[in-house]
């Protein structure tokens, strides 16, 4: 059986940087590619995987995930889910079973996920929670935003366009689609499927205008 001392230097040896490996604590199955930088009081367990040129932690627990090339993943729990390239996390997040970040993604402070695929580009901003969520590229969530997505006895999917700007402290009731390019005030509570580059506000959220995206 390798003892941690033995795993720690196997890593170091094929060119990953332990910054203190007394505190650092890696499941004998985990690989990590070159260039990765694993900062003190993280933990890597189970079938986890590490690409090349990342960061991560310190205070980090990634457990039976696949985390691509150059990602930070700073004091935040990542469990059982799959990051590609270029992915920004924390801190103090929370990646739950069967979460997606797609490449480029930042996911800020006190963020939680759970088996939601959010696609290119997303932005989630401080304490927001999304689950059971298909985000479009390029969509904007900002502060606070919740999907409710949970009536009391079943689960219920939301579905975001992309180019999609979420107001804070959105509430998204749960079965939900938000057409592409659309927008909701701040504090909005959407009840109802919102068409494609349409502005809602209130509670419950009402259309007030349709909107002209931008082109990029």
């Amino acid at each position: 059986m390798q003892t941690r001392k033995s795993i720690n230097k196997t890593h170091l040896e094929n060119g990953v940087v332990l910054i203190d490996s007394s505190s650092t604590y890696i499941d004998p199955d985990v690989k990590i590619g070159r260039n990765s930088v694993i900062w003190p009081n993280s933990y890597l367990q189970g079938n986890c995987e590490i690409g090349e040129n990342c960061v991560i932690g310190p205070n980090t627990l990634i457990r039976d995930s696949k985390v691509q090339n150059n990602c930070k993943i700073l004091m935040s729990v990542i469990e059982d889910s799959t990051i590609e390239d270029n992915v920004n996390v924390g801190p103090f997040s929370h990646l739950r079973k069967g979460s997606y970040l797609s490449e480029g993604v930042h996911i800020g402070n006190f963020g939680e996920i759970k088996g939601s695929h959010l696609e290119p580009g997303v932005k989630m901003s401080h304490f927001s929670y999304i689950g059971n969520a298909m985000v479009g590229a390029n969509t904007d969530i900002g502060a606070g935003t919740i999907t409710c997505n949970y009536d009391g006895e079943k689960k219920h999917a939301t579905e975001i366009g992309e180019d999609v700007f979420i107001g804070s402290d959105t509430m998204l009731i749960a079965p939900l689609k938000i057409g592409a390019g659309a927008r909701t005030g701040a504090g909005a509570v959407v009840t109802k499927n919102v068409a494609e580059d349409t502005l809602v506000v209130g509670m419950p959220a009402r259309a007030i205008k349709k909107l002209e995206r931008k082109k990029k």
